[in-house]
């Protein structure tokens, strides 16, 4: 993409083409992007170091929920562009399909790792890139800004149990749960508050237990 003038411009609208008016516009306007910035100034100051989004999740390519074969695609999006191109397919890196019969469940690190070496080597050391629209060579970074994807997924990325007494990833050890006696099943509680003032459940102190 930078050997290519006009996309190498556009791998630094972020830093010169989006507009500063205090607005979350784009994800270089949020508090997380400009903390990073701060806390590593080497990555920050060069406005052309990568910005990257890992997506990923199981599809079934055939369209049929009764077949047994499961596909994991492993999508880096770029968040340097504009955001009417980052989530053009062209912008779009394939970087892994993990295919079989069944889903990799915790074992995606054992497919991961190659594209984590070479994530680890851009962060760290970087890459000689020649900018077409600057007309010199650079010293290339990236990073992994977030990830895209729903619950379970995130729990095989990540690696963190989103099943059982702590599976809020927010509150941790402090989840509030309770385990029904005949079912075991585990109810995550202390939700009122998302309740209007006068609901009828909040009236119901048989059925719940205040909390």
């Amino acid at each position: 993409m930078f050997a290519n003038e006009n996309d190498a411009r556009n791998l630094t609208w972020h830093a010169d083409g989006k507009k500063s008016d205090g607005l979350l516009r784009h994800l270089a306007d949020s508090p997380q992007c400009k903390t990073i910035d701060r806390l590593y100034p080497y990555f920050g100051e060069e406005p052309r170091n990568l910005r990257l989004g890992l997506a990923s999740d199981g599809m079934n390519p055939f369209g049929n929920l009764s077949t047994n074969h499961n596909s994991w695609p492993i999508l880096l999006m770029i968040y340097n562009l504009p955001p009417w191109l980052c989530i053009k397919r062209k912008y779009i890196m394939l970087c892994l399909m993990i295919s079989g019969p069944k889903q990799p469940g915790n074992d995606i690190d054992v497919y991961l790792s190659p594209l984590i070496e070479d994530l680890t080597t851009l962060w760290e050391d970087g890459v000689d890139v020649w900018d077409a629209n600057l007309q010199q060579t650079f010293r290339l970074r990236s990073m992994v800004f977030c990830t895209i994807n729903d619950f379970s997924a995130y729990g095989n990325l990540s690696g963190y149990s989103v099943k059982g007494h702590y599976a809020c990833l927010v509150c941790e050890t402090d989840t509030s749960f309770i385990q029904l006696k005949h079912d075991k099943k585990i109810v995550y509680s202390r939700h009122r508050r998302f309740l209007k003032p006068y609901h009828l459940y909040r009236r119901l102190k048989k059925a719940f237990n205040g909390s």
